[in-house]
């Protein structure tokens, strides 16, 4: 049975052309689904081992250096094959550690418009990201003016004076023992004063939901969706944007509240967002206002080597 998404819920096809194949085994090895073996020292389907059929990661026809295996299906063929760039073109620890620790989270952006094409560009840039199951179930919502940006964020404002119940003393007090102390801590330390803050300023002209960025890109995904499929590509759209010499600044704290009731789905829909995510993460982004003449070291809670 096929792994189902948004996107299909059919399997897809392998074809061998064995006037090609050398046998080499290659594709053998680096299908994880068991799909394929070595018979009579050509490549043939496993039917007996595959275990979910072909799932169209594509692996075997990058592999191949006869070119004697491709997929079509899931939203793969042969067409989206692409020369990969030289090794030598390619960025090197130095060079993308500087990239990194040049990225600062910017939320004051100067009063001009992203061109379309740098727009395009990191958008292209983070649909290479990884994703848990191919093809990518991530959806992207665009808002590509600061006018639209702003008109999001009010209309936001807007939906959160509906939603003041759930923060409430009341509700925190009764729901406490159903979710815990750690969603209690996070309920009345972050996102109670984010509500409370985010339609006050509103009120007062302050726009802190997404500081009127001239971009902003909503990542997210459908009930098929790897949760941390939409993280990672906004992650990688963040880093594309910075080394297009954009500021950028991710802001999670839209997402958890339009995801439930139907309230929320009125919202969604009407914002364009097709589906509830399990997550979900806005990159603002823009020219910076200010220039930023220092960093400051990061660090995890831990990192134990076993």
């Amino acid at each position: 049975m096929a792994i189902p998404t948004s996107r299909t819920k059919e399997t897809a096809q392998i074809f061998i052309n064995e006037e090609l194949c050398n046998g080499c085994g290659l594709c053998v090895t680096v299908c994880k689904d068991f799909s394929l073996k070595i018979v009579n020292k050509k490549v043939t389907f496993a039917n007996d081992t595959a275990i979910f059929g072909c799932i169209a990661c594509g692996q075997c026809m990058m592999v191949c250096p006869h070119e004697a295996i491709t997929i079509d299906g899931r939203c793969l063929s042969k067409n989206d094959l692409i020369d990969l760039p030289k090794k030598e073109d390619a960025t090197d620890f130095d060079s993308f550690l500087s990239l990194l620790q040049r990225r600062r989270s910017v939320r004051d952006f100067k009063d001009e418009p992203i061109e379309r094409e740098l727009i395009e560009k990191v958008i292209a840039a983070a649909q290479t990201a990884p994703m848990g199951l191919p093809p990518s179930d991530v959806h992207v919502l665009v808002l590509d003016s600061k006018e639209k940006v702003r008109a999001f964020a009010e209309d936001f404002a807007t939906y959160l004076e509906k939603l003041r119940w759930l923060v409430s003393d009341w509700f925190l007090t009764l729901m406490r023992p159903f979710w815990g102390k750690a969603n209690d801590e996070m309920f009345r330390g972050f996102l109670k004063p984010c509500l409370e803050v985010y339609t006050d300023y509103m009120k007062k002209g302050i726009n802190v939901i997404n500081y009127d960025a001239p971009v902003a890109l909503y990542f997210y995904g459908s009930p098929y969706t790897d949760p941390a499929d939409p993280l990672i590509a906004a992650t990688y759209a963040m880093l594309a944007a910075e080394s297009l010499g954009l500021g950028t600044c991710m802001l999670g704290a839209v997402h958890p509240m339009i995801q439930n009731g139907g309230v929320a789905k009125r919202f969604r829909e009407k914002h364009g967002i097709r589906y509830p995510s399990r997550e979900g993460v806005f990159v603002i982004m823009g020219h910076p206002a200010f220039k930023f003449h220092k960093g400051v070291k990061r660090t995890f809670a831990a990192v134990d080597w076993n």
